[in-house]
């Protein structure tokens, strides 16, 4: 997670850290000698190193909400430096920690660091108020909250891991938080999101990655002047997926996570020559083509990219146990990172290097056969339901990567079946499930040929 360029004035130096597979961004506030870090990620060396490259030393850990979409350093960071953790009562945290709510403060050498409780996104989600020495607002960290050009989705929290908490009453307080607490900043208030754009935690997150209570009052659609009733339909609709892990994070969180390296070196490493399991789930990590030449029987091709992370925690639930394959220990101990960055490296079996005996192959797909009769193949389309929106083929088969493992069997096989996506990367991954399902049918892979395909249903 390499940091952007920091925000420095007067005594106070603001240090963005970004994690673009995640989409998420978590915070250094330093004045003087010592750091508060808000919503850390996983891997907490990154806050380390910036604490050493300024001789200062981390005294607070502050978490805006428990965190659904990836797992918290929080707890490793105060037990390695001794620094307080600080979140709302709300949360009920199960680790050592002093309660942050509106009213409560944290002096940060020349600088106040204030609690606001924005609920919403989640019901117990706080934003972070920096004031100068003048007591002037400098920056507030939204969390959740607000993001550039949109705010947090308020239906993550309704299953009973969540707390059962209805989407409607949720987004009802968001409604209040944005508009009584955010809202009423001063415009030159700088704006401090945990997420960009990508993070399943909004819908239509800006490229920006910062902006001002201005700004976000000008442009942002969700702060615009409505009625309560109007802002719950309008965020409501067309929110993304859930995926499969979101639930178990928002518990790893409340609880605190262990250590990432030795969460790391506790995952086994089988020999590639280890006969594995029958039956045992295989995420096999390496680029199609080469999944497509040889590959082991019923293993699901998640190849290692941008998006790696969600996609693993979409796919396969948070109580499965699987192998992670790859070509290299460099590329396996990647994926074994990733794995961790959502809480899963307890559900790695083993992580293993490809043998070299892969006997199953996946047949390619001939472009022009399916562009001139299109009806000879059941097409399925695993985008998601607001992409699917504008087709690609008519009558294709609609089923979200999400839901592929649990549904396939709705596919019909009485013809070749061809799985689609937006880009490639996703039907790699569908075509492999739907095949490990359905290992007497034929199944095809359109991969990146889609943008025709596209092109033309546009046109």
């Amino acid at each position: 997670m390499p940091p952007l360029p920091s925000s420095t004035a007067s005594a106070v130096q603001i240090q963005q850290f970004y994690d673009k597979g995640l989409a998420h961004a978590s915070y250094a506030v330093r004045c003087g000698r010592v750091v508060a870090i808000i919503d850390p990620g996983r891997d907490p060396q990154p806050y380390y190193d910036f604490a050493d490259e300024h001789e200062a030393r981390i005294v607070a850990v502050i978490e805006t909400h428990p965190h659904a979409d990836f797992v918290s350093s929080h707890l490793e960071i105060a037990r390695e430096t001794e620094a307080t953790i600080y979140c709302s009562k709300l949360v009920e945290a199960k680790y050592p920690h002093h309660g942050f709510d509106d009213g409560d403060r944290i002096k940060l050498g020349t600088v106040e660091l204030h609690a606001l409780n924005t609920p919403g996104h989640s019901p117990d989600s706080i934003s972070i108020l920096l004031l100068d020495e003048l007591a002037q607002s400098r920056a507030v960290f939204t969390g959740d909250t607000l993001f550039v050009g949109d705010v947090g989705r308020p239906d993550l929290r309704e299953d009973a891991a969540g707390g059962g908490h209805q989407r409607e009453a949720l987004a009802a307080q968001l409604y209040h938080s944005t508009r009584t607490k955010l809202m009423t900043l001063p415009g030159s208030t700088k704006v401090y999101p945990a997420h960009g754009p990508g993070s399943l935690c909004g819908k239509t997150t800006s490229p920006d990655l910062d902006s001002t209570i201005a700004r976000e009052l000008k442009t942002n659609y969700a702060l615009q002047p409505m009625s309560q009733d109007e802002f719950i339909r309008v965020l409501l609709e067309d929110q993304p997926f859930v995926p499969k892990y979101f639930g178990h994070d928002v518990q790893l969180n409340k609880q605190g996570a262990p250590s990432l390296e030795d969460s790391i070196r506790a995952v086994p490493h089988p020999a590639s020559t280890a006969p594995l399991p029958p039956g045992v789930l295989i995420i096999d990590t390496r680029p199609a083509a080469r999944f497509r030449t040889g590959h082991l029987p019923g293993a699901i091709n998640l190849q290692d990219g941008g998006k790696f992370e969600t996609w693993l925690g979409s796919v396969v639930g948070p109580r499965e146990k699987f192998y992670l394959l790859a070509d290299t220990n460099i590329a396996l101990d990647a994926v074994v990172r990733k794995t961790a960055k959502i809480g899963y490296e307890g559900n790695i079996a083993g992580a293993l290097l490809a043998p070299a005996e892969l006997p199953a192959t996946s047949p390619a797909v001939e472009v022009a056969a399916v562009r001139e009769h299109p009806e000879q193949f059941t097409i399925v389309d695993i985008r998601n339901r607001a992409e699917a929106k504008t087709p690609v083929f008519p009558n294709a088969l609609l089923i979200p990567l999400p839901e592929l493992r649990e549904r396939a069997h709705e596919i019909p096989t009485d013809k070749p079946v061809l799985v689609h996506c937006a880009g490639g990367y996703r039907s790699a991954a569908g075509a492999s499930i739907v095949q490990a399902a359905l290992p007497d049918a034929e199944v095809l892979d359109l991969g990146e040929a889609v943008t025709e395909f596209q092109k033309a249903a546009v046109h």
